[in-house]
């Protein structure tokens, strides 16, 4: 793809930073509100620039959650190439850095889409019905979050406080822990129509959660964390998403670190994968067997825990290939 012109854009919740690199210099530096009519009257000011095409130019930007969205659409509407990249990703990318403002930002995402044009990752807005459920689970996980907040020190005060007192401070939260738990049930029923309503959601469902150990919360993430697995279809790939792949930390004979999965991750994806583990040990089958037997033999109990769950990405991305429900006496037919 020939690229005339990176656009470099810094987004915050009120202005974006704009800066355009053409491969040799800065030729345009500016700042807009983060706004629909701003970002139209910016883009103006780009278009007039000699010999810019839409096809031809590049927009990069760090993924800020919703701060994103008014930029997104309209750069989707008028079909401006665009390159969503981790914040992380473009800092390491700049190597030693001194002063940060907004504007150097803009400058610096720039330069980075132009250095790193051949690694270059066109972003496309996921369906509709899975923007929704993204918004419906992280809805649900917020739900969760406040509950256990409210409900886990009460509990833990148990045996430690006087009765009527513990007693006391139960009942005054007891109003609201119902809210929240009516609140979680009608979360989950909208999330569970939304799925049966879309028959590509509702396959893919089906199929992961015929895995032992995985459940609706644990498909509904991972459809929303590879977009229906039209980012990641590598299972590799995806247990390095989800922090669950074993790096190893050595170099020359002085560094010799333990072999560990990074912190770089999807912390909720790896969490509900954790709890799909702990499940799928507890049942009788293949997971548990290889659990109980790799402790036996010495292992450390959280080394063969995170086997299990690498397993589990395994079987979750072997049941999307083969479009089919998980068969535990499935042999493998070889030529």
């Amino acid at each position: 793809m020939d690229i005339h012109y990176f656009i470099g854009v810094d987004i915050s919740k009120a202005t974006l930073d704009w800066a355009v690199f053409n491969g040799q210099t800065v030729v345009l530096q500016c700042q807009s509100a983060n706004s629909e009519i701003a970002i139209k009257e910016t883009l103006k000011l780009i278009k007039v620039l000699p010999g810019f095409t839409g096809t031809k130019s590049v927009c990069c930007m760090e993924h800020t959650g919703i701060y994103n969205a008014h930029l997104l659409t309209h750069l989707h509407k008028i079909k401006l190439p665009i390159w969503l990249e981790s914040s992380l990703q473009i800092k390491k990318a700049g190597g030693l850095q001194r002063g940060k403002t907004d504007t150097i930002d803009a400058v610096r995402i720039a330069q980075y889409a132009f250095r790193f044009r051949d690694q270059m990752r066109l972003w496309q807005p996921p369906r509709p019905v899975l923007q929704k459920l993204a918004a419906l689970s992280a809805m649900r996980q917020r739900l969760l979050q406040v509950r256990q907040q409210l409900q886990q020190p009460i509990t833990e005060q148990q045996g430690f406080i006087d009765k009527a007192l513990q007693k006391q401070l139960m009942k005054s939260c007891q109003a609201s822990l119902k809210a929240l738990n009516a609140d979680l049930q009608k979360v989950d029923q909208q999330l569970a129509q939304l799925i049966q309503s879309d028959e590509r959601l509702k396959e893919l469902v089906d199929w992961m959660t015929s895995v032992p150990g995985i459940g609706s919360a644990t498909a509904t993430e991972v459809l929303v964390a590879t977009d229906e697995f039209k980012q990641f279809t590598d299972p590799k790939k995806l247990a390095c998403h989800a922090g669950v792949a074993p790096f190893e930390y050595k170099s020359g004979s002085s560094v010799r670190g333990k072999t560990s999965v990074s912190q770089h991750a999807r912390k909720r994806l790896k969490s509900l994968f954790h709890l799909g583990a702990m499940s799928a040990i507890r049942m009788k089958g293949e997971l548990q067997d290889y659990y109980r037997r790799k402790v036996a033999e010495g292992k450390n109990k959280m080394l063969v825990l995170n086997a299990v769950r690498n397993k589990l990405i395994h079987r979750v991305c072997s049941v999307v290939h083969r479009q089919q429900k998980y068969d535990k006496n499935y042999v493998l037919s070889l030529a």
